[in-house]
């Protein structure tokens, strides 16, 4: 890396006086101190929600408690995650796990942000991953080895600040529109929750106007093969029916596709050994399918497929997927035809399925806008980040400041 005008340039150690290891203690249900693991860092930051607890027993935790600025390094982890950093927004009464490693900065030479957005960099990851050391299934970052050879661009502190001060502003824009993320997903799923609980056998005191059926009544299979032409199509967990080449996995299909089923606009695709974990979907376009996914028709004169494809992924469906599911264990149960169309269901008239539908496809909708918008700002991020950083783009600051 080229050093800009007025930086300097080094390695990590030249700037962070100590490294300390957390803590080994085993989290306790019966615990009191809540603890930071490998999992609370995420983009860049120690999220403090929702710990688990260590137990207090005779221990000395005030060592280990995290103080705002404080970063955090991932040691040993995954060969892709291993080197995660975050840094602590505010204080806390948290203490840190053993396979994370607080650093502390030299204030007088780094400002803790700036060097958490260094380190939280593309190519400092990069970095970092190379001087791990790989186990069978985990890598390890000495922390010797790291604070010895992680290189270090360093501006004078005015600059460091009015830096992490730009970046901050994006991590606020990113916060801001992760809420409301989170806040569809909250809405659409107590309406879920409310909307499709009526739908269970289980339920009492629904309308008079819901009517019982099983799955059988309300849709057929589809067993035809499709065509080696057709599209080849895949169902997501988390986004239903999709193209193949959108699942962002290997394709493990087979080049013969003689026995690939056709499916159809308006039929629902599922997983046969995940649909209890909602692995469904509607499917918007002719395609071919894996012959490990069953398809179904809905009959649209008593269940609209909108309102089905919103059903078949809600809590209160997934739990009778799972319970007609069959198998020795979960790693084998599946979820053929002839037992789903076992499944007793009540249901309101087509046109309340319809407008039920409509509104949580708005949310959907929302919820899918937000997050591109969420990618697009992380993406955006780190391309500025890559200049600031490496001094590209020059940020103009009062070079008089002394702290």
């Amino acid at each position: 890396m080229i050093t800009p005008p007025g930086w300097s340039s080094g390695v990590v150690g030249d700037v962070v006086t100590h490294a300390q290891y957390g803590t080994s203690a085993a989290t306790s249900a019966h615990g009191t101190r809540p603890i930071v693991g490998m999992r609370n860092l995420t983009n860049g930051n120690v999220s403090l929600k929702k710990l688990p607890f260590v137990e207090e027993g005779e221990t000395d935790w005030a060592p280990l408690v995290l103080k705002k600025g404080d970063i955090l390094l991932n040691r040993t982890n995954s060969p892709n995650l291993v080197g995660k950093v975050g840094i602590v927004r505010e204080d806390s009464s948290a203490v840190f796990a053993s396979y994370l490693v607080r650093l502390v900065p030299d204030l007088r030479l780094m400002i803790p942000e700036f060097l958490n957005y260094w380190l939280d960099s593309t190519m400092v990851q990069v970095h970092l991953r190379k001087l791990a050391t790989r186990g069978v299934s985990q890598a390890n970052i000495n922390p010797t080895t790291f604070r010895e050879y992680c290189p270090l661009l360093r501006p004078p502190l005015p600059e460091q600040r009015k830096i992490a001060e730009i970046l901050r502003t994006w991590d606020e824009a990113i916060e801001d529109v992760t809420k409301q993320v989170d806040a569809v997903k909250k809405q659409a799923s107590g309406m879920d929750n409310e909307l499709f609980r009526m739908c269970h056998s289980s339920a009492r005191n629904r309308p008079r106007d819901w009517r019982g059926f099983a799955l059988a009544d309300l849709c057929s299979e589809r067993t035809q093969v499709g065509s080696p032409e057709d599209e080849l199509l895949s169902v997501s967990q988390s986004r239903g029916v999709i193209p193949q080449a959108d699942a962002g996995r290997k394709n493990s299909s087979s080049a013969d596709r003689s026995r690939y089923k056709l499916v159809l606009a308006g039929d629902i695709a599922y997983n046969t050994m995940r649909m209890w974990q909602g692995a469904s979907g509607v499917v918007s376009a002719r395609g071919v399918i894996s012959p490990a996914y069953t398809v179904v028709t809905p009959d649209g004169s008593r269940l609209d497929v909108q309102y089905a494809g919103h059903l078949f992924r809600s809590r209160h469906m997934m739990f009778d997927f799972e319970r007609y599911s069959q198998g020795l264990t979960s790693d084998t149960w599946n979820l053929k035809f002839p037992a789903f169309s076992t499944i007793r269901i009540f249901l309101p008239p087509v046109e309340e399925q319809r407008r039920v539908s409509a509104a949580l496809d708005e949310l959907d909708l929302a919820r899918r806008s937000l997050e591109r918008y969420a990618l697009a700002l992380r993406t955006q991020k780190r391309g500025l980040m890559q200049k600031l950083l490496t001094g590209d783009l020059r940020v103009q600051v009062e070079m008089d400041q002394d702290s």
